[in-house]
């Protein structure tokens, strides 16, 4: 459980600072909710006043938890303080028709053992004296909070508050004192955790740490949000399906500490809140031994919409490959002996939630992998905002996005979030340990690349993804092309006939009206699929139509000309006249050139 000792060991290095991004290490013992209705007292225990809560302000409402209630889902079993009314109310039955009796006395005789410790504290104090009065729903009705149906008197079904129905809302206090916010209060919550380790007397060897010390079989929910039903660890088949063949009980197969239990959790539970990538159900979580600042690992190696200035001149492998490392390893000195642990948690059902990824690496390999990934699958991308070429890589989910996906409404490919999750899977280790690209990636990338006129807007990025993992399949298997942009020495067939169609594709689109270029779609990309089949037969064909376009253009007919020839004299006897089809390289043939003529226009 070397997961599991990591998560500890962020919860003691962090827990009691504070954090500029709003983030929380919660206590041991207590937990968040979101409270839809919020009450104030005074310190007597007498009612103020009442408010509904936005969804804003009720989120992440921190709460003591006791080791049942922690891991709540059905079943009566109250909250120590903060809960939902049928637990609060001595007067629901009268607003709803429902018997809260045993959730009533299940709360009050919980509260009372507290209130009656030597671990009270004057908020317990005053949310116990008013809650024995019973009137809490009276009240709510009075300040308006609830809302009653005028022919029932009972509580209007079809009213809720911040999307919850009024009858199961969540409700907080607030009572006079020096912070009279209950959510807040560090007092309150060390009164709490003393309380609560005083009625733990379950003692037993933590398979955790080898000590003597209070266990727990009961395991904190909530990891991923405050709406989380699914545990980590779990053991309440005791029907014998678990054990059977294995162990007499669940003590011999697992227990951990409760002190270990909670601040393994509460750290995963605030590490998913600060910096977790949600897919589908897939939580992924990257972080240090030392907590340093990590570069995204999913993510493309610069932003697409705000590049840097001096990318634009970073056209070869070496210069970019030194960008990179600069960029990813940074000006400031890293602990040598930092590692870097990557975690991805998914819920194969609403109840289970299963370690999918783990995997720990030495800091500076896994910068190292960063830079070999980043500036193996970069090629020259199109940027619209700056309408220049840049360098730049992928982001895994653009990568899946356009390897399975299909183009939406709003122009963007799109893969349907299961698959995006299982892809996600498979691609962190060759960002990670450098494996292979899977085969099926590379293949349906460049199947789709190959129809252009399957898409309306996203062809482009289509190509230039294809373009990038087929270049880093080719470095992989140490064939094929495997330059980041155009490469005037490449003789191979393939990528030659590439430059061709996009010589083609640019000199017809040239001579386009500025509506045709809109509207229209040139001969290169309509014959794309059979040219890729049969280039000799399919060229002869596309020439004789371009040579039409190219006499609109007049005198500027003979830079393709030139371009023309240049690829042609290139071929070697007998290759250009070969029926065989076209490799991946034809793609990178294609885009490298086309981006090449775009680097000229600027140029001229």
């Amino acid at each position: 459980m070397s997961w599991a000792q990591e998560l500890y060991n962020v919860y003691v290095q962090q827990f009691g600072k504070d954090f500029n991004d709003g983030s929380v290490l919660l206590p041991i013992s207590h937990s968040t909710a979101n409270a839809q209705i919020e009450v104030t007292l005074d310190q007597s225990g007498n009612f103020v006043t009442a408010r509904a809560l936005t969804k804003e302000e009720g989120a992440n409402t921190i709460i003591p938890v006791t080791e049942d209630s922690g891991g709540r889902t059905s079943g009566v079993c109250a909250m120590p303080l903060a809960d939902k009314l049928c637990y609060l109310c001595g007067d629901y039955l009268r607003y709803t028709d429902e018997n809260n009796a045993q959730h009533f006395q299940a709360y009050t005789e919980q509260l009372g053992k507290w209130h009656n410790s030597p671990f009270t504290h004057p908020s317990v104090d005053a949310v116990y004296e008013y809650i024995l009065q019973g009137t809490l729903m009276k009240d709510l009705v009075e300040c308006h909070v609830l809302t009653l149906d005028n022919n029932t008197g009972k509580l209007e079904p079809k009213v809720s508050i911040a999307g919850i129905v009024q009858k199961d809302a969540f409700v907080r206090f607030r009572v006079f004192g020096d912070v009279p916010e209950t959510w807040l209060d560090q007092s309150l919550f060390d009164c709490f955790i003393k309380w609560n380790n005083s009625e733990n007397n379950e003692t037993g060897l933590c398979y955790a740490t080898g000590e003597i010390t209070p266990i727990t079989y009961k395991h904190p929910t909530k990891i991923r949000n405050t709406g989380d039903k699914a545990k980590l660890i779990s053991a309440n088949d005791e029907n014998g399906f678990i054990y059977r063949g294995r162990f007499a009980d669940k003590t011999e197969a697992i227990a951990v500490g409760y002190d270990f239990s909670q601040k393994m959790h509460n750290a995963l539970r605030w590490l998913i809140q600060r910096q977790g990538i949600r897919f589908d159900t897939l939580t992924l979580l990257v972080w240090t031994s030392s907590l340093e600042e990590l570069p995204n690992v999913i993510d493309s190696a610069c932003d697409e919409d705000d590049p840097f200035p001096d990318m634009v001149t970073l056209d070869t492998e070496p210069l970019y490959r030194d960008f990179l490392r600069k960029q990813i390893f940074g000006t400031k000195a890293f602990d040598i002996k930092s590692k870097v642990m990557l975690m991805g948690v998914d819920a194969a059902t609403t109840g289970r939630l299963s370690i999918a990824v783990y995997e720990e690496l030495e800091y500076s390999r896994l910068l190292e992998q960063l830079v070999r990934w980043h500036s193996e699958t970069s090629v020259m991308r199109y940027n619209r905002k700056a309408r220049k070429y840049f360098p730049n890589s992928f982001a895994v989910k653009d990568i899946i996005n356009c390897a399975y996906g299909l183009e939406n409404s709003k122009g963007f490919m799109e893969a349907k979030p299961e698959i995006i999750k299982d892809n996600v899977l498979r691609l962190l280790p060759c960002i990670t340990q450098g494996r292979r690209l899977p085969a099926d990636i590379v293949q349906n990338l460049m199947r789709k690349a190959s129809n252009p006129l399957a898409y309306e807007h996203s062809w482009r990025t289509v190509l230039e993804t294809a373009c990038g993992m087929i270049r880093k399949q080719n470095i992989e298997r140490k064939e094929g092309n495997t330059s980041m942009a155009y490469d005037p020495n490449n003789n191979d067939r393939s990528y030659l006939f590439g430059c061709l169609l996009a010589i083609a594709d640019a000199a017809e689109y040239a001579s386009y009206s500025d509506e045709d270029k809109v509207k229209r779609v040139t001969n290169a990309k309509r014959y794309w699929s059979m040219f890729a089949k049969r280039p000799y037969a399919t060229w002869g064909i596309i020439e004789g139509q371009i040579r039409e376009y190219m006499k609109k253009l007049g005198n500027k007919s003979i830079i393709y000309d030139r371009m023309l020839n240049d690829i042609m004299c290139k071929f070697q006897a007998g290759e250009f006249e070969s029926p065989v089809p076209l490799t991946t390289s034809y793609l990178l043939g294609y885009h490298h050139y086309n981006a090449e003529i775009y680097k000229k226009k600027e140029e001229e």
